[in-house]
Protein backbone atom coordinates (compact mmCIF):
# COMPACT_ATOMS: atom_id res chain seq x y z
CA UNK A 1 0.00 0.00 0.00
CA UNK A 2 1.31 3.57 -0.82
CA UNK A 3 -0.54 6.76 0.37
CA UNK A 4 -0.07 9.29 -2.18
CA UNK A 5 -2.05 11.87 -0.90
CA UNK A 6 -2.90 12.39 2.41
CA UNK A 7 -4.23 15.97 3.57
CA UNK A 8 -6.74 17.87 5.82
CA UNK A 9 -8.71 20.31 3.79
CA UNK A 10 -12.20 22.44 3.46
CA UNK A 11 -13.58 20.21 0.77
CA UNK A 12 -13.13 17.04 -1.44
CA UNK A 13 -14.49 15.04 -3.81
CA UNK A 14 -14.26 12.23 -6.13
CA UNK A 15 -14.65 12.47 -9.54
CA UNK A 16 -14.57 9.31 -11.69
CA UNK A 17 -11.39 8.45 -10.19
CA UNK A 18 -9.81 11.78 -10.01
CA UNK A 19 -9.34 13.11 -6.51
CA UNK A 20 -10.46 17.35 -6.56
CA UNK A 21 -9.24 18.97 -3.06
CA UNK A 22 -10.42 22.75 -1.72
CA UNK A 23 -8.46 24.50 0.62
CA UNK A 24 -6.20 22.45 2.25
CA UNK A 25 -4.18 23.71 5.33
CA UNK A 26 -2.33 22.90 8.02
CA UNK A 27 -3.51 25.70 10.27
CA UNK A 28 -6.79 26.87 12.59
CA UNK A 29 -6.36 29.97 14.13
CA UNK A 30 -8.84 30.52 16.08
CA UNK A 31 -10.75 33.93 18.15
CA UNK A 32 -11.53 31.75 21.21
CA UNK A 33 -10.46 28.60 23.18
CA UNK A 34 -11.73 26.22 23.35
CA UNK A 35 -12.34 26.17 19.57
CA UNK A 36 -15.03 24.68 17.04
CA UNK A 37 -13.92 24.13 13.54
CA UNK A 38 -16.91 23.96 11.91
CA UNK A 39 -16.32 21.53 9.14
CA UNK A 40 -13.06 19.96 7.10
CA UNK A 41 -12.43 16.51 5.21
CA UNK A 42 -9.61 14.65 5.30
CA UNK A 43 -9.01 13.21 1.67
CA UNK A 44 -6.64 10.25 0.89
CA UNK A 45 -5.60 8.78 -2.34
CA UNK A 46 -4.39 5.20 -1.80
CA UNK A 47 -2.60 2.81 -4.54
CA UNK A 48 -3.06 -1.15 -3.33
CA UNK A 49 -0.76 -3.10 -4.82
CA UNK A 50 -0.48 -7.51 -5.01
CA UNK A 51 -0.27 -8.13 -1.64
CA UNK A 52 -2.60 -6.06 -0.22
CA UNK A 53 -5.86 -7.54 -0.98
CA UNK A 54 -8.45 -8.78 1.23
CA UNK A 55 -10.91 -7.09 3.69
CA UNK A 56 -8.80 -4.13 5.27
CA UNK A 57 -9.98 -1.55 7.45
CA UNK A 58 -8.62 2.00 6.84
CA UNK A 59 -8.69 4.60 10.31
CA UNK A 60 -8.89 8.18 10.59
CA UNK A 61 -8.82 10.09 14.23
CA UNK A 62 -7.56 13.60 15.31
CA UNK A 63 -5.00 13.19 18.27
CA UNK A 64 -3.44 15.61 20.29
CA UNK A 65 -0.02 16.50 20.70
CA UNK A 66 0.66 13.51 23.66
CA UNK A 67 -1.68 11.07 21.21
CA UNK A 68 -4.84 10.79 22.68
CA UNK A 69 -7.81 11.13 20.47
CA UNK A 70 -10.19 14.29 21.04
CA UNK A 71 -12.91 12.70 19.13
CA UNK A 72 -14.31 9.11 18.39
CA UNK A 73 -12.65 7.20 15.59
CA UNK A 74 -13.72 6.60 12.31
CA UNK A 75 -13.58 3.51 10.62
CA UNK A 76 -13.92 2.45 7.18
CA UNK A 77 -13.99 -1.31 5.73
CA UNK A 78 -11.79 -1.48 2.52
CA UNK A 79 -12.43 -4.58 0.83
CA UNK A 80 -9.49 -4.69 -1.56
CA UNK A 81 -9.70 -6.64 -4.76
CA UNK A 82 -7.46 -6.03 -7.62
CA UNK A 83 -8.77 -6.84 -11.42
CA UNK A 84 -6.66 -9.91 -12.98
CA UNK A 85 -5.64 -7.58 -16.03
CA UNK A 86 -4.51 -4.43 -12.78
CA UNK A 87 -0.63 -4.76 -11.78
CA UNK A 88 -2.43 -1.88 -9.04
CA UNK A 89 -5.57 -0.38 -7.44
CA UNK A 90 -5.68 3.17 -6.76
CA UNK A 91 -8.69 4.80 -4.44
CA UNK A 92 -9.47 8.44 -2.87
CA UNK A 93 -11.37 8.82 0.17
CA UNK A 94 -13.17 11.24 1.57
CA UNK A 95 -13.99 11.51 5.23
CA UNK A 96 -16.00 14.56 6.17
CA UNK A 97 -15.99 15.84 9.94
CA UNK A 98 -18.18 18.49 11.17
CA UNK A 99 -17.95 20.99 14.78
CA UNK A 100 -14.45 19.98 15.47
CA UNK A 101 -13.69 20.50 18.94
CA UNK A 102 -10.11 21.60 19.83
CA UNK A 103 -10.01 22.33 24.00
CA UNK A 104 -6.73 24.53 23.97
CA UNK A 105 -4.07 25.98 21.37
CA UNK A 106 -0.75 23.46 20.45
CA UNK A 107 -0.21 20.56 17.88
CA UNK A 108 -2.65 17.89 16.39
CA UNK A 109 -2.63 15.22 14.27
CA UNK A 110 -4.88 13.20 11.90
CA UNK A 111 -3.95 9.42 12.35
CA UNK A 112 -4.23 7.31 9.48
CA UNK A 113 -4.30 3.50 10.20
CA UNK A 114 -4.53 0.34 7.71
CA UNK A 115 -5.61 -2.62 10.07
CA UNK A 116 -4.42 -0.53 12.72
CA UNK A 117 -1.34 -0.04 11.98
CA UNK A 118 -0.42 3.87 11.87
CA UNK A 119 0.28 4.65 8.21
CA UNK A 120 0.70 8.42 8.40
CA UNK A 121 0.24 11.42 10.18
CA UNK A 122 -1.21 15.18 8.92
CA UNK A 123 -0.12 17.98 11.40
CA UNK A 124 -2.51 20.58 12.19
CA UNK A 125 -1.27 23.43 14.23
CA UNK A 126 -4.35 25.33 16.26
CA UNK A 127 -3.25 29.00 17.55
CA UNK A 128 -5.22 31.38 19.49
CA UNK A 129 -5.82 35.41 17.46
CA UNK A 130 -4.94 37.72 19.39
CA UNK A 131 -6.58 39.97 19.95
CA UNK A 132 -7.89 42.52 17.39
CA UNK A 133 -7.19 46.32 18.80
CA UNK A 134 -10.53 48.26 19.73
Amino acid sequence: MNIQVAVLCDAATDDNGKLNLLGAFDTIYAPQLPAVHPQCAVALRVTFMPGDEGDRKLGVNFINADGRPIMQGIDLPVPVALPDDAHFLTRNFIVNFQQLKFAEAGLYSVDIRLDNESQQGIPLLVKQQPPQPA
